[in-house]
């Protein structure tokens, strides 16, 4: 189990962002996290993953374990080598460098021996970087260069694996399947936590939901539940049945009272 407990982030030492997050991500498993922008999602994940200082942020105060062993302030390099990967939001590749360089750089923790299983699980997943393993990773379409991204993190061999905006920016014909490889991914046995504004897509393939608000986890349950939850259908499904200014004001009333 991949557990957080009461996290807290702080930026520049003045700005809380997550106020007592708590949440579980069980192998084999996909955990969402709604939220709107500024809500703390990425900021729970940099936690996680140990990338604060690089964004000029701390953990303030709480707990980050994974099957039971503290990670708790660990260095980057040191969260991967405990079994955690992460994809971040814009895909971060590096352009300059071949397909399979990129690929290779995901396994750097790791002895070179032992990752050519992985790598050839990588390809499997996904053909067309097997196909141009030695072009420049630039010259990739955006929803080429999100499967390197995914592919770069499952060569660190992860148990959990975080995912930022996974499907940001691209046609829907490449979310069904980044969805469909997130999906693979879990039943393969890795545990997920998906961060993700396309919340219909999320809530899809989800186990379990917890939504954010102003830094605090204000609502959580079985992914199935949260999709009949009208506030949930109204904020981030689009199915409210009332329109115009008396649903703004209805959803103003709501949101306040979630943040209470």
């Amino acid at each position: 189990m991949l557990e957080v407990r009461n996290l807290e982030v702080v930026y520049e030492d003045v700005i809380l962002v997550c106020k007592g997050v708590s949440l579980d991500v069980a192998p084999a498993q996909i955990v969402t996290l709604l939220g709107a922008n500024g809500a703390g999602k990425t900021s729970t994940l940099r936690a996680v993953t140990g990338l604060l200082d690089t964004h000029r942020g701390r953990t303030a105060a709480g707990t980050i374990s994974v099957d039971g062993t503290s990670i708790t302030d660990f260095e980057p390099a040191k969260v991967v080598r405990s079994g955690i990967g992460q994809v971040m939001e814009g895909r971060r590749i590096f352009v300059d460098f071949t397909v399979e360089e990129n690929l290779l750089v995901g396994a750097h923790t790791r002895k070179r021996s032992a990752i050519a299983p992985d790598l050839e699980r990588v390809y499997a997943m996904f053909p067309i970087l097997k196909d141009r393993r030695t072009g420049r990773a630039g010259f990739l379409s955006g929803g080429e260069q999100q499967m390197l991204a995914i592919g770069r993190a499952l060569m660190a061999h992860p148990r959990y694996l975080l995912l930022d905006e996974p499907s940001l920016g691209l046609a829907p014909l490449v979310v069904a399947r980044i969805r469909d490889l997130i999906v693979e991914i879990a039943a393969a046995g890795t545990g997920v936590l998906l961060v993700e504004q396309n919340a219909a897509m999320a809530l899809s393939i989800a186990d379990h939901g917890y939504v954010m608000e102003n830094g605090k986890i204000v609502m959580d349950g079985p992914a199935a539940q949260l999709r009949e939850n009208s506030d949930i259908q109204e904020f981030y499904l689009g199915l409210g049945a009332e329109s115009g200014s008396y649903r703004d004001l209805k959803r103003y009333k709501r949101r306040k009272r979630w943040i209470a």
